[in-house]
């Protein structure tokens, strides 16, 4: 089994920055991704962030080119660096990992992200 923890949600005003920490432990062999997702209460799951054991990245258009994904393999830790803070980022934030057969192995508990205007 996985286990994810996630770290670093807070309060941040428009345009400043937050970075969130996500560590797996555990059968961390089998992660094949690590992403990040968000949700606000009555809007529809948005996924933000993914990386690959290989490198590869993918982001939401709605963070392109603000937020940066990374991983540090020898710390077991996905982090999410989030800069241009918008009030619509605003969401509970969960870290996810992914196998190699695209199956979920696991999801954190979630960190709050709240950017006042």
């Amino acid at each position: 089994q996985v286990q994810l923890e996630e770290s670093g949600g807070g309060v941040a005003q428009a345009g400043g920055s937050l970075r969130l920490s996500c560590v797996a432990s555990g059968s961390i062999g089998q992660i094949n991704a690590m992403g990040w997702y968000r949700q606000t209460p009555g809007k529809q799951r948005e996924s933000v962030a993914i990386i690959t054991n290989a490198g590869d990245i993918n982001y939401a258009s709605s963070v392109q080119g603000r937020f940066t994904i990374s991983r540090d393999n020898a710390r077991n830790t996905m982090y999410l660096q989030m800069d241009v803070l918008r009030p619509e980022d605003t969401a509970r934030y969960n870290c996810y990992a992914h196998s190699y057969y695209g199956t979920t192995l696991a999801l954190g508990q979630g960190t709050q992200v709240t950017v006042s205007s």
